[in-house]
């Protein structure tokens, strides 16, 4: 059975998570950017002796990805991203100047992921749901059988991906969220990557950007 485990870091307050089944872990959007958020990420791993497998991404905006390098240099691994969101890891560096936020670059993805594919963790998976909008390659990532999905910036508690960053479009998220994300059952919990849990149910009859 798989299990989540989010942390809040950087000056955006990104949510990173572990997902794992007690024995073998994934680390999604690691958005560590110092000695002590990465020792957090770290020591947390250590005391639940887990390794990550591999590195997922819901897409390349520079809070989702501060911690790529870190996950390169510890567990040698290597981001996979859709193809649509390279151009976006690449430039990482550069909007953390405009940000203020050093970024070290990441290193080459190990492979793209898209629409469709599964990511195993022991006898689980992860279904990958392609999501644009936010950015042109988000990706959500659903566990059908523990009933929730990881998110990214595609949706929050009360409201949506901004779209006003390089490659975003508002017609586009609506889009995506209508049908990807709201064909998923009401309790089908929702990780965002900024900001609380929240459900398909909740967000399909309060978000004020769904109606």
């Amino acid at each position: 059975m798989l299990k989540v485990e989010s942390f809040s870091f950087n000056p955006f307050q990104e949510n990173s998570y572990v997902i794992h089944d007690g024995e073998r872990a994934i680390l999604i959007d690691p958005g560590c950017c110092n000695t002590a958020e990465e020792r957090e990420l770290d020591d947390w791993l250590s005391v639940n002796n887990l390794t990550p497998e591999r590195l997922i991404l819901t897409h390349a905006h520079i809070d989702h990805v501060l911690g790529c390098a870190w996950a390169h240099d510890r567990f040698g691994l290597l981001p996979e991203l859709h193809m649509a969101d390279l151009q976006l890891l690449r430039n990482a560096p550069r909007q953390g100047q405009l940000y203020g936020v050093p970024c070290p670059p990441s290193p080459d993805p190990a492979r793209f992921i898209e629409e469709g594919d599964r990511i195993r963790l022991g006898s689980d998976d992860l279904r990958v749901l392609f999501v644009p909008g936010h950015s042109p390659g988000h990706v959500a990532l659903h566990a059908e059988a523990e009933r929730f999905v990881i998110a990214g910036d595609a949706l929050f508690q009360g409201s949506i991906g901004r779209t006003d960053l390089p490659g975003g479009d508002y017609d586009t998220l609506i889009r995506s969220i209508k049908e990807q994300l709201l064909v998923l059952d009401d309790d089908v919990v929702v990780h965002s990557g900024h900001g609380p849990d929240t459900t398909i149910g909740r967000e399909r009859r309060m978000n004020p950007f769904l109606r």
